[in-house]
């Protein structure tokens, strides 16, 4: 069937705007990101909340940790034979904080040169190891 006279004139495409231009004239990119990032920008206050969630949840784990631990078993015992409860707070104290220094500097050098994934991977093969290794000894003995 031959094209009738009355179809719809097609649209000028010189005429629209390209896909990247918003009728306005704006690039509808530029307009997405900014708006995107006013969305995806934490506020002061959100940023500081963040920071305090991470130091309450370290703070509670360690602490909860080392409640009972043969770390403060022997401190507590040093104390108790020390005639310097004081000193002995002060070595407990920068010991735990020189460990914890060493354990977070490792984990960040870990996480820039690692995987998340081979980390987990490599951590529970060496404590596998570990346990297979306290078995072996408890069998033998």
């Amino acid at each position: 069937m031959p094209p009738s006279s009355s179809t719809p004139p097609q649209p000028q495409l010189s005429k629209l705007p390209s896909s990247t231009e918003s009728v306005s004239g704006g690039s509808l990119g530029e307009e997405f990101l900014e708006k995107l990032s006013v969305i995806n920008t934490p506020t002061e206050e959100e940023r500081s909340w963040a920071g305090l969630k991470v130091f309450i949840s370290t703070f509670m784990t360690i602490f909860l940790a080392e409640l009972g631990d043969k770390t403060q078993l022997t401190t507590l015992l040093m104390a108790a034979e020390s005639e310097s409860p004081w000193l002995v707070f002060l070595g407990a104290g920068v010991a735990l904080v020189t460990t914890s220094f060493l354990g977070v500097w490792v984990g960040h050098w870990l996480a820039k040169h690692i995987t998340p994934r081979l980390l987990e991977l490599s951590a529970g093969v060496v404590l596998l190891v570990i346990a297979t290794t306290l078995l072996w000894d408890v069998w033998l003995s």
